[in-house]
């Protein structure tokens, strides 16, 4: 089990779990929330670093945003700033999947010096993902409907939680490259439920304006991309392109893996988990 603390910084108070040795690496989402069960992402860390697992603000018992701005991405990488510097750490590692690699490019981008180095997977630097065909969120991939269909239900205040359940177990299948091994990858129990308030705002005031394209080409923190080759939620070539563009990255792509290589291709991820904590 991951132990929790409390963080106490000028921002506010953050639930924070932490498990591992070594060298310290944060690793969060931009909407989801954690608890002492982890987040089988952060698991494959455990082994080569100390992780400070951290619950942004909205999400579990850390501070409840005040306006909604405080839930973007640039306000939340300000509030990592404030627990690193309240944990005395001169830097940190940063490793984030999905929307959560996302906001590790804009913490790069904002905080260079308190980064030892950073990880980002699944991600993108701009919003050009939702127009692509190969993305399920695009009216133009035939993903598009049943995707919608989904959302719908989730957003719903009306729908019970095991239709949501059901919901949410479609969306993770569409994100599967054999869904026929979901049992295996999701037996043990885990933590990193949706919170529903910090999605509607990335999706509403924080995407449609998204492109740090540029911003990355004067990133030269050691870091690794990595993408499933299959990945239906940000194509493969948003990673190629972010690999492109930092100065001093390495790309890595698993090749049967679509949206969840540290589950579809596990043994394969930790070696790059490995490679990373030997980055410098």
């Amino acid at each position: 089990m991951w132990k929790r603390q409390m963080i106490i910084t000028a921002l506010g108070e953050f639930e924070v779990f932490v498990q591992g040795l070594g060298e310290p690496v944060c690793i969060t989402h931009l909407y989801s929330e954690f608890n002492e069960l982890g987040y089988y992402f952060a698991d494959t860390f455990i082994n080569d670093f100390k992780v400070y697992l951290v619950n942004l603000k909205g999400s579990g018992r850390s501070s409840k945003p005040v306006v909604g701005a405080e839930m973007s991405m640039k306000e939340s990488v300000v509030d990592l700033e404030a627990i690193r510097e309240e944990l005395g750490l001169e830097q940190w590692g940063f490793a984030g999947h999905s929307t959560g690699g996302m906001l590790g490019l804009v913490y790069a981008t904002c905080f260079p010096d308190s980064l030892s180095k950073v990880m980002v997977g699944g991600a993108t630097a701009t919003n050009k993902y939702m127009e692509h065909e190969g993305s399920m969120y695009s009216p133009s991939s035939p993903l598009n409907k049943k995707w919608k269909e989904i959302f719908t239900i989730l957003e719903s205040s009306d729908q019970t939680t095991e239709i949501k359940r059901s919901a949410n177990r479609e969306w993770t299948d569409m994100s599967l490259y054999d869904k026929r091994k979901r049992e295996g990858y999701f037996q043990q129990p885990s933590s990193g439920r949706v919170v529903q308030r910090r999605l509607d705002y990335f999706s509403f005031y924080d995407l449609p304006n998204f492109d740090i394209r540029d911003e990355l080409t004067r990133v030269r923190i050691p870091a690794i991309v990595y993408c499933g080759r299959y990945d239906a939620q940000c194509p493969l070539n948003f990673s190629e392109d972010i690999d492109v563009r930092l100065k001093n990255s390495k790309l890595y792509i698993f090749e049967e893996s679509n949206h969840f290589p540290y589950l579809e291709e596990k043994e394969g991820f930790m070696t790059m988990v490995s490679d990373f904590r030997m980055m410098n």
